[in-house]
């Protein structure tokens, strides 16, 4: 079974295969779920209980150079309205420099992915037109599987990667630090 198969049948007994229709029904441009959701619920199905790492909200991401601070808040409401009981940041990845002041314009969705602190983080699912899942994996799946905590290339002297690490450490004793 290669990797994205694999992913797909942790992920699809889960809240995520709730969600990703609900997300899809938005037409977001160039969405991914990723991030947290994604990570978190494959590592509490790989460790089980003793992970005490779950969902704390889902991170949508998308790109839309003409966007606005509203349709973000657009999409969160109307999610927020659908599923009540969760937590949702949906965030325009092309408006990203200016509200992380210091970084750079992002040129793509997976621009961002590919930026964001660790590399079992940088995991993007979505739905196709046609229902089908698709996956964005810029560092593959390898560390993801195997519960390693490694910086994304832009991060590996980043305090605020290492200050996260420690944290999933604290709540996930069968992670590695890379």
């Amino acid at each position: 079974m290669n990797s994205n198969t694999r992913l797909q049948m942790i992920l699809a007994d889960t809240r995520i295969n709730t969600v990703l229709p609900a997300i899809a029904q938005l037409n977001l441009p160039n969405w991914w779920l990723a991030g947290g959701a994604v990570r978190n619920t494959v590592w509490s199905s790989i460790f089980g209980n003793d992970c005490g790492l779950g969902i704390k909200d889902f991170d949508i991401a998308f790109f839309d150079i003409e966007g606005n601070r509203s349709q973000e808040l657009a999409a969160k409401a109307t999610l927020t309205e659908q599923f009540p009981d969760d937590e949702f940041d949906v965030k325009n990845q092309a408006s990203f420099a200016r509200w992380r002041l210091g970084s750079r314009p992002y040129t793509s969705t997976e621009d961002g992915i590919t930026h964001w602190l660790h590399t079992a983080t940088a995991v993007g699912v979505r739905l196709n037109a046609q229902g089908q899942w698709q996956f964005f994996t810029p560092y593959g799946l390898d560390d993801l599987f195997g519960g390693i905590i490694r910086p994304t290339p832009t991060h590996t002297h980043n305090l605020d990667a290492h200050n996260k690490a420690s944290g999933f450490l604290q709540k996930c004793p069968y992670l590695r630090l890379a």
